[in-house]
C-alpha cells in the first residue's frame, strides 16, 4: 500500500480516537413518558378532552389514551407516538402538557425547562407536579449514561478540561506530522525525478558534442568507410 493511500486511514483513525475521548457529547437522549395523571379539564364543550406534548420549536405529541381526570395512566415507552422528544448534551428545551381547544387558543397545563440533568434518579426517572393540573413522570436513561461517562472521563471539569485541551493538541498533531510526512515523501519524488531528467539531458547534451566532435574531425562513420 502506498504512503498517499494510507493517509486516509490514518486520519480516519485518529479522528474515531478522538470521538472516543468525548463520549455523550454528539448523541442525543430520548426522552420517553413513563406516567401521566391529570387532575382537570379545560375544554368547556368536549366530554373528552385531547392532551398533547410539545417542545418549543418541535411538532404534538397527542397523547391519545389520557382522557379521564383522576386516572393514572402508565406506559411502557414502546408507543407508536413515543418518545416525546429528544435532549442534547446539557441543553435544556422549553415544553410543556397542553388541551386542544376547539375555540380558542390551546389551554396549557404547564410549560417548563426540560433539562438533561432533571433525570437524576438512577434509571433515568424525573417528576414534574403542577398543583390542580397534572402530574407526569418522563423516562431518559440516556441522559443519566451520558452524565456518567461525562464524569467518569474527566473527573472533574478542570480534569475535563485537560483531557479535551490534550485531545485536541493530539489530533492537530498527529495531523501537522501527516502533512509533514506527505510533503517530505513529494518533495524527494519530484528531486529524484527533476535529477534524473538532469542526468538524461546532460547525457544527451554530451553524446551530441561527442558527434559534433568526431564531424569536425572527419573520423564520423563514413569516414572508415574504404
Amino acid at each position: 500500500m502506498s504512503t498517499m493511500h494510507r493517509i486516509p486511514i490514518v486520519l480516519i483513525f485518529c479522528a474515531s480516537l478522538f470521538l472516543r475521548l468525548l463520549p455523550g457529547l454528539v448523541r442525543a437522549a430520548i426522552v420517553t413518558l413513563d406516567s401521566i395523571e391529570i387532575y382537570k379539564k379545560h375544554e368547556m364543550f368536549g366530554s373528552k378532552p385531547t392532551v398533547f406534548f410539545r417542545c418549543k420549536g418541535e411538532n404534538w405529541t397527542i397523547l391519545p389514551d389520557v382522557k379521564k381526570k383522576h386516572v393514572l395512566y402508565i406506559f411502557k415507552g414502546e408507543e407508536s407516538w413515543q418518545p416525546l422528544t429528544e435532549l442534547k448534551h446539557k441543553k435544556c428545551k422549553r415544553c410543556g402538557i397542553y388541551e386542544k381547544d376547539t375555540i380558542k387558543p390551546d389551554d396549557t397545563f404547564d410549560e417548563w425547562e426540560l433539562c438533561p440533568d432533571d433525570f437524576t434518579s438512577p434509571h433515568g426517572k424525573y417528576s414534574h407536579y403542577t398543583k390542580k393540573e397534572f402530574k407526569a413522570t418522563f423516562l431518559c436513561p440516556e441522559c443519566v449514561h451520558h452524565r456518567d461517562a461525562s464524569h467518569h472521563s474527566s473527573g472533574s471539569q478542570k480534569g475535563g478540561k485537560r483531557s479535551m485541551h490534550w485531545a485536541f493538541m493530539l489530533l492537530i498533531g498527529a495531523s501537522v506530522l501527516i502533512l509533514l510526512v506527505v510533503g517530505a515523501v513529494i518533495t524527494y519524488k519530484c528531486w529524484k525525478q527533476k535529477k534524473r531528467q538532469n542526468e538524461q539531458a546532460r547525457f544527451l547534451k554530451l553524446f551530441e558534442e561527442d558527434d559534433d566532435i568526431d564531424d569536425e574531425l572527419g573520423i564520423g562513420p563514413l569516414s572508415h568507410v574504404i
